[in-house]
């Protein structure tokens, strides 16, 4: 008897159902198994806990004709064997009423599978918060000791990904995730602090180092100084300059830029690949081998867009510098893209560092406050939009504590500002760069994770007016 006839069905039983089924030229399948376990918590309690599991099954079919191949695409929660054709009909019969894919490409072709592909999705529980949670509850106590309320919560996600083609792929890619945010406030709730950190399995966060340095920033906040919009001196912590780092990783379509649409599009046609963009030795680069930010190697498309496309599904993913030394070197691209703009075939890939050569000589975050005549130090950037993407000039809001720095000494917190920055024009005017730690991005953690990013000063950073965010 099969697994499927006993009724406990695997992903790879999933995949292997809907190849078989498939009438198409083509066929791509994709079975995701996630399961979610969560901590919250206010005013120095847990609040809720629980676990969610789900699974998704993604069918992409090909159809060729005699102007081109076409292409559809049909995801479904939580199908069962017995919905699986329904599903590969649909994709089928979305390939033939659409036109030519312009993106259409040979599939991968086949090369040695996972070796694990037949064997049952990794799962997370709340056990992998049985170090956190104590130290959580230690945390609290020193808070409560301390007139401090915490808030905030942390999640860790497995994502179990089962890919097959018709060309005979059969890899399989398990992705960890996990993030905690931790919010303090004084009792009166007049101060706020915020830290962070990303983690691929809870082992490795430090809960009493984080309290720490919330304590820490509740104690500068107890000296305001107002001070006016202007340019300042600025230095940014990793989070912030992940958050800035990671849009413009999202901006980095080759097609896009040969198409003269963004920042990175060459006055008169093509590219600024080649062209320096900033005079320290800076390097922006992904590695889906990345220790600590390990990631998918190689890609998973479930639809097709500037960076991305269904019939690249399986592509292997190797180490990729986007900027080395402080020059562009690659552009996302996909096979088609890659071969329309002349730039070589670069995929997106699931993490991001940015760093300097001589990372033993970089200093900390700390040393580089002790060396600040006057400056001003930022925690994080919330509410990041696109202004003009011709510059890539982004809008935002300081948020959770910006400080004044006198004579090397954090003597105050200051008001909030909105800014306005591109960060293209900021690898232009970095002075001094720190060294290169893990770090969770404040706006896009939710969709992006895994970044290892340094400390980084700033000249006349724009704020461009006061905000009353808190």
């Amino acid at each position: 008897m099969t697994a499927i006839q006993s009724g406990v069905v695997q992903p790879h039983e999933l995949v292997e159902l809907a190849l078989g089924l498939s009438r198409a030229d083509g066929c791509v399948v994709i079975a995701d198994e996630e399961s979610t376990a969560n901590l919250r918590w206010a005013a120095n309690a847990l609040t809720t806990n629980g676990v969610t599991r789900g699974r998704r099954l993604t069918v992409i079919a090909t159809v060729d004709g005699g102007q081109g191949t076409a292409s559809g695409v049909v995801s479904r929660e939580a199908v069962t064997p017995d919905e699986v054709e329904s599903l590969v009909r649909a994709a089928e019969a979305a390939a033939r009423d659409a036109g030519p894919a312009e993106d259409a490409q040979p599939l991968i072709p086949v090369r040695p599978g996972s070796p694990d592909f037949t064997s049952a999705p990794v799962e997370t529980s709340v056990e992998v918060f049985a170090e956190f949670a104590p130290a959580l509850g230690e945390a609290f106590a020193r808070a409560r000791a301390a007139g401090q309320l915490l808030y905030g919560f942390a999640r860790h996600e497995m994502v179990s990904s089962y890919l097959g083609t018709s060309t005979g792929l059969r890899l399989r890619h398990d992705q960890p995730t996990g993030s905690v945010e931790i919010n303090g406030k004084t009792a009166d709730l007049t101060g706020s602090a915020w830290v962070g950190a990303a983690s691929a399995d809870f082992r490795d966060i430090d809960v009493a180092a984080l309290h720490t340095e919330i304590t820490r920033r509740l104690a500068w906040g107890r000296q305001r100084v107002d001070l006016p919009a202007g340019r300042y001196e600025t230095l940014l912590p990793p989070t912030a300059v992940a958050d800035l780092m990671i849009y413009l990783s999202w901006s980095m379509g080759g097609r896009d830029a040969a198409e003269g649409q963004t920042v990175f599009s060459r006055a008169g046609g093509g590219t600024r690949v080649g062209e320096k963009l900033g005079p320290l030795p800076l390097t922006l680069r992904s590695d889906p081998a990345e220790p600590g930010l390990e990631a998918a190697p190689f890609l998973l498309a479930h639809t097709s867009d500037e960076s991305a496309s269904v019939f690249d599904n399986g592509l292997p993913l190797t180490a990729t510098d986007w900027i080395r030394d402080g020059e562009l070197v690659n552009l996302f691209t996909t096979r088609h893209s890659a071969a329309l703009t002349g730039l070589p075939v670069a995929p997106p890939l699931d993490n991001l560092v940015l760093e300097t050569a001589d990372q033993a000589a970089a200093p900390t975050l700390d040393e580089m406050i002790a060396r600040t005549e006057r400056g001003l130090l930022l925690t994080c950037l919330w509410y990041i939009r696109e202004v003009d993407p011709a510059t890539l000039l982004l809008t935002g809001l300081t948020r959770d504590g910006v400080y004044l720095i006198e004579n090397g000494e954090v003597v105050g917190a200051v008001n909030n500002f909105r800014f306005n920055e591109s960060p293209v024009d900021l690898l232009g005017r970095i002075t001094e760069v720190g060294r290169t730690e893990p770090c969770l991005p404040r706006e896009w953690g939710d969709y992006f994770t895994r970044a290892a990013m340094p400390p980084v000063r700033v000249a006349d950073f724009n704020m461009s007016s006061v905000s009353q965010a808190s």
